[in-house]
């Protein structure tokens, strides 16, 4: 099973760029592909990581369904599952150094539980293929309950430097409990933070029992490539956000 790191938090705190910045990491380590896998409805992955999504794992099972009901042929006498199977290999984005899956949006409105099985269920099938699975989950808590973060290595979660935010990282930490959610560690990183507002922050996290692996500083890079439609995948490796990441990262020991 290849090193699984997911990602958690409220929506707004950059938490996909913190996700794009550690594929980046991992790919810096020369330690083979990693799995991308964008598992938020609303798809935004690809755009951190500069890549265009052809296919998602929410329209591909709409497209069965509708084999399904339409009773038209299937290619080679495949069985749907078969068929189902051979889409969703052709729907991994290949990248240089990393494959993206991207859920997207699923069949009907507020229906996310087939989408997200699927997730689940191929992330598994594929992840003796890859020394690394990076996992961008939706913002929020939804995919905790339903239980899409699951046998997680390390899961991060990342918070804008606000008591609500911490609050809601306090809310995160304790529904993993409630679920007993196979994650091996949990570490929390604030997100954008300026001068020494991250430390009061820090510390009271700290008090509810969370780990903080760091705190990032406001990176006016990243401001100034979304402005562009530039991708903070390619952010250069001097921009303080990149090595505040991969100083954190590193201070982590992943393997």
């Amino acid at each position: 099973m290849g090193f699984t790191i997911a990602f958690a938090g409220k929506g707004g705190t950059g938490k996909t760029s913190i996700a794009g910045l550690t594929i980046k990491f991992l790919l810096s380590k020369r330690s083979g592909p990693v799995l991308a896998v964008d598992a938020d409805s609303n798809a935004c992955l690809n755009e951190a990581l500069g890549v265009k999504i052809h296919a998602t794992i929410g329209k591909l099972r709409e497209e069965s369904l509708q084999a399904v009901r339409s009773g038209g042929d299937r290619p080679g006498g495949m069985s749907m599952e078969q068929l189902f199977d051979y889409q969703i290999q052709q729907s991994i984005i290949e990248a240089k150094g990393f494959d993206l899956m991207v859920m997207g949006r699923p069949e009907g409105p507020g229906c996310y539980c087939a989408a997200n099985n699927i997730i689940r269920k191929y992330t598994d099938l594929l992840s003796d293929k890859y020394p690394y699975i990076v996992i961008d989950n939706e913002a929020g808590m939804e995919h905790l309950s339903r239980r899409t973060t699951h046998k997680v290595d390390l899961l991060i979660i990342v918070s804008d430097p606000t008591f609500k935010g911490i609050l809601t990282v306090k809310r995160i930490n304790e529904l993993v409990d409630e679920l007993k959610l196979e994650v091996d560690r949990r570490v929390l990183i604030i997100n954008r933070v300026i001068g020494q507002e991250g430390e009061e922050l820090k510390k009271m996290a700290e008090g509810f029992g969370i780990n903080v692996a760091g705190l990032i500083p406001q990176d006016e890079m990243i401001f100034k490539f979304d402005l562009e439609g530039k991708p903070v995948f390619e952010l250069p490796e001097d921009a303080v956000s990149v090595q505040t990441v991969f100083n954190i990262l590193q201070s982590l020991q992943i393997p």
